[in-house]
């Protein structure tokens, strides 16, 4: 009695399950694989996505109808002119002088971003101490001076008139290019403020000025351009070594190619010597953190904390200190550990998932293009980053330039928009004699320029679904690829030609609405996580912890809906390239398939994902270690060879991020492949059960693999099965022997 009401119970329990993971899948005779009669899904979506399209190159033409990229590039002058730029009258004039640095020691500076003095391209920064009255007296002297004057000034002219008219700085002081722009060169003797070795100077007017009054407008003028000089450091470091990141990207694709295609053909042992070459790789970083470590013991201002420090946007600074060394060395024990940790807990599950991979590398065999799609996906993504970042340059700089009212003394017409054209006849002028009309920075007030930031929002929308279309189009381009192996009874006769280009074909012909329709939940995640990263960045300052601490949850519980929103959109985009069926029904099912091999799922599809990881972090780690001492000089032999750089780090950055890009795109091929046989084998589960009339389509490697677990999963899919398996050995081996 209580093993008849066990029985009932467990029945009971079962049946509840069945009907809250959906019913699996009946036996189907006529099912071949991936269905060739389908129709068009998701068509309005497909529209949709057609027009946004359209509407995206017609803001990337306004863009480049309106924008300027020089403005970023070279400073201006107070005409709105650029220095240096080639094919002008100012081509050979590269600096940009103040006429006296001392006027951007106004707060204004601070809030409007510009100085309230004449600036003015020239060829070469002032190198020696000159007033205008001394010049002007010697004619050697007042050639030197007029570089730094405006056109017009002759010998004639008294200097009375030139300084009223504003032609020509009051005075000349030692300068030294900084960013293109001539600031006062300042030094320090005996705890003085000095400039060209004197503590004081004569500003022009008879009067002697100390030093030190330059600081506050050499500073004010270094905040304003601060960010612009970083910026444009790193983009001379990526002009000097852009060709030796082609080549560490390039030696990144080929070592990524060489163990894929090694994988293929040696798959349990490039696994074993992937694994023992992470924990080499990561033990060298410790030794090599340790290292550095103990050679700074005892110099000079090594133990200093990060926090004294500060932030310095030379970064370099940091590898002076002991303590960023001894972080680094931490996080890679903690990295160290935790791997070695989960391969000894994870022993025999990772034997189970190497033989998986072994698998997935003879379907791989059998559609070896799919290791050069890829090279396909890349060139896409290439061309999508490509366009929105030319848009948003183009955004960015097609502003027009404002010129505003500068004054030193008290004036009505102050900070007051102005034509710099006729300026010296207009009744501004007149009223304040002392004014001059200035280039203040780029903006305006037509229609355009007031939607500029809604553009500008809608340019990185449309980048997160453009790409996020091309990943998902390689998704299931492989998926049907490999799909139509596992389907094949006979293997590789009964596939198609050209597995991958039929599959690019039905995915591009029928599913466009579809992979519109999944990349556009996953980029509407995407930018409201970017929204709430610009709100946190705009409440730093805020001293409401309640407030905080909602944001923060909201950007977890974003962060992890981006996560399981991509892994459904992943099996949804095989169930799509199976069975033809639109999105929202294929994600239905292939979640539904997933929580019946619930067990199946977290104990093999997720350690193969952790072992293909470590092939990247591999990749990463080579490549890395290698352009760290390539681009730092460590090495002898690349000492001559290396580019002289700002920060040495930008290119190495750069490859390590291009590195993990192109092993995850190469990696992904493998993924998207276990996944892929991964679902199909639990439909073959459900639709067959190992007999003569309802043979299984898997081989009999992959069927021992994955049946090992079936004791360990409770799921409603293992019981029904777990008869039909056992006791038709005879049919399965008569199966195995076909296949």
């Amino acid at each position: 009695m209580n093993s008849g009401r066990y029985n009932k119970g467990t029945l009971s329990m079962i049946t509840s399950v069945r009907m809250l993971t959906s019913e699996p899948r009946k036996y189907d005779p006529t099912f071949k694989g991936p269905i060739q009669n389908r129709g068009c899904t998701d068509i309005v979506c497909c529209i949709l996505f057609i027009i946004a399209i359209l509407a995206y190159i017609a803001v990337g033409i306004l863009a480049w109808s309106q924008g300027d990229p020089r403005k970023v590039i070279y400073p201006t002058d107070s005409r709105g002119q650029f220095c240096g730029q080639a094919g002008t009258p100012l081509e050979n004039k590269r600096m940009l002088f103040y006429f006296n640095i001392m006027k951007c020691a106004s707060p204004m500076v601070l809030l409007e971003f510009q100085c309230p003095t004449t600036q003015m391209c020239v060829e070469k920064c002032p190198e020696k101490f000159m007033t205008l009255l001394k010049a002007y007296t010697s004619r050697t002297d007042f050639d030197y001076y007029k570089q730094f004057c405006k056109e017009g000034v002759t010998s004639s002219m008294g200097v009375p008139e030139i300084l009223k008219l504003g032609l020509c700085p009051a005075m000349l002081t030692p300068s030294k290019p900084f960013t293109r722009r001539c600031f006062p060169a300042l030094g320090q003797t005996g705890g003085v403020i000095t400039v060209g070795n004197n503590s004081h100077f004569d500003d022009g007017s008879g009067n002697m000025r100390d030093a030190k009054d330059l600081v506050d407008g050499v500073k004010n003028a270094t905040v304003v351009i601060e960010a612009r000089q970083v910026a444009m450091k790193i983009f001379e470091d990526y002009t000097q070594s852009w060709y030796w990141i082609l080549i560490g990207l390039v030696i990144a694709m080929l070592t990524s190619l060489l163990f894929i295609v090694l994988l293929r053909f040696l798959a349990g042992i490039m696994v074993w010597i992937m694994i023992a070459l992470v924990i080499l790789v990561i033990a060298y970083g410790i030794f090599h953190c340790y290292m550095e470590y103990a050679a700074l013991k005892g110099e000079p201002g090594s133990d200093v904390t990060l926090q004294q420090l500060g932030f310095q946007t030379d970064f370099t600074v940091y590898l002076q200190i002991r303590q960023t060394w001894l972080a680094f060395m931490i996080i890679l024990a903690i990295m160290e550990v935790i791997i070695i940790l989960l391969l000894i807990f994870l022993r025999k599950r990772i034997c189970i998932a190497v033989a998986l991979i072994k698998e997935a590398s003879r379907a791989i065999g059998h559609v070896m293009s799919s290791l050069f799609y890829p090279l396909f996906t890349f060139l896409l993504l290439a061309m999508v980053i490509a366009y929105w970042a030319v848009t948003a340059v183009f955004l960015s700089t097609s502003n027009e330039p404002i010129y505003k009212v500068f004054n030193e003394t008290a004036c009505d017409h102050s900070r007051a928009t102005c034509d710099p054209a006729n300026y010296t006849t207009s009744l501004m002028k007149k009223e304040c004699p002392q004014s001059e009309c200035l280039f203040a920075f780029y903006g305006g007030e037509t229609v355009y320029h007031k939607y500029l930031i809604g553009l500008q929002f809608y340019n990185v929308f449309l980048f997160f679904w453009c790409a996020n279309f091309v990943t998902a189009l390689g998704q299931m381009t492989l998926a049907g690829a490999f799909a139509s192996y596992y389907w094949a009874f006979v293997k590789p006769d009964d596939m198609p030609a050209f597995p991958v280009f039929s599959s690019l074909g039905r995915s591009l012909r029928y599913h466009t609405g579809s992979l519109a329709f999944g990349s556009l939940i996953l980029s509407i995640i995407q930018i409201i996580r970017v929204l709430l990263e610009y709100l946190d960045h705009k409440l730093k300052g805020a001293e409401n912890k309640c407030t905080k601490f909602l944001l923060c949850c909201l950007k977890c519980c974003f962060w992890c809906l981006e996560k399981c929103i991509k892994f459904l959109n992943r099996n949804a985009y095989i169930m799509v390239a199976i069975y033809g069926k639109n999105f929202c029904t294929s994600a239905r099912d292939a979640f539904f398939l997933l929580m019946r091999n619930l067990i199946r799922v977290a104990v093999l599809d997720k350690v193969t994902d952790f072992l293909l990881f470590l092939g990247k972090l591999l990749i990463v780690g080579l490549v890395g270690i290698f352009a760290f001492f390539f681009f730092s000089g460590r090495v002898k032999a690349f000492e001559n060879t290396a580019p002289n750089l700002h920060y040495y780090w930008v290119p190495i950055l750069t490859v390590v991020v291009g590195s993990y890009l192109i092993a995850h795109g190469f990696f992904s091929v493998y993924a998207m492949c276990v996944d892929t046989l991964f679902l199909c084998f639990c439909e073959d589960l459900e639709r067959n059960d190992g007999s003569a009339e309802r043979p299984y389509y898997m081989s009999s490697t992959l069927h021992e693999i994955l049946w090992e677990n079936k004791a360990e999963d409770p799921s409603p899919s293992a019981q029904q099965q777990d008869d039909g398996v056992i006791k038709s050995k005879p049919e399965q081996a008569h199966n195995e022997s076909t296949a």
